[in-house]
This record gives structure tokens, sequence and C-alpha cells, in this order.
């Protein structure tokens, strides 16, 4: 059996970063993916997917990414049940990741927060190159 997802897309807002009772990181976003067709209308639309991670990774998106960053997610589709105020069972997928890839460099706002260092490794400048 297999359970795998490949998603690219934007984050609809700033991640939530929260622990268990056990001190363990969760992190929460939404992740806006574009469908590969437009509508009748002529428009692209997209699905708004909800995203979980944890641990390390759960503190890495949580400080370095924000809202209208593009990132990779690979993980695996988990449908969970709950009771809502009302009493009704609800259902609610979500795609727990296993790894999250940031495919674009963060935005400079000014914080001294080296945003590069989640990212990867700074390009060469053209003295570095050795041919």
């Amino acid at each position: 059996m297999l359970n795998k997802v490949i998603l690219i897309g934007r984050l609809v807002a700033d991640p939530q970063l929260r622990y268990t009772q056990t001190g363990i990181a969760v992190t929460n976003f939404t992740l806006a993916v574009d469908r590969p067709f437009v509508s009748q209308s002529g428009e692209r639309e997209a699905d708004f997917i909800d995203i979980v991670t944890w641990r390390k990774q759960a503190e890495v998106c949580a400080n370095y990414l924000n809202k209208g960053r593009l990132v990779a997610v690979e993980g695996r589709l988990q449908i969970r049940s709950y009771d809502d105020q009302n009493g009704i069972r609800r259902k609610a997928a979500e795609i727990v990741a296993d790894q999250v890839t940031f495919l674009d460099r963060a935005r400079d706002t000014g914080s001294s927060v080296d945003h590069e260092s989640a990212v990867g490794p700074p390009e060469p400048e053209f003295d570095d190159v050795p041919f």
C-alpha cells in the first residue's frame, strides 16, 4: 500500500506553532495549490490544503516561513474524525509532511534572522567558482 502526496504551492497565512502537552512542536499551515486547468470562466482555481509538520521541522517552518512563500511538501494524506461543538461527527483531511522544501528566498523583512540557513547554503560568488 502507498500513501504519498507531493504538493507545490504558496502559504495562505503564516504558520501556527504550538506544543503538545509532552513538549513536541507541531506547526499547521495552509497551502494554496493551483489546479492544472482553468475554470469555464477562464480563471485558474486553487485548492487550499492543510499541512501539519512535527518536531524540528515544525520549528523550522514556523521560524522561516510566512504568508506567500513557495514550498514543496512531501508527506501522507491523513483523514481524522472529531466531534464538533454540537456533537456532530466531522472529518478533516490534512497532509502530514515528511519533508518541506523552501523553493524561494525569504523576502527582506528587516529582521536580523538568518533566513538563508533554512533555505540552504548561499549561492557562490563568481570568485568562489573553481573554474
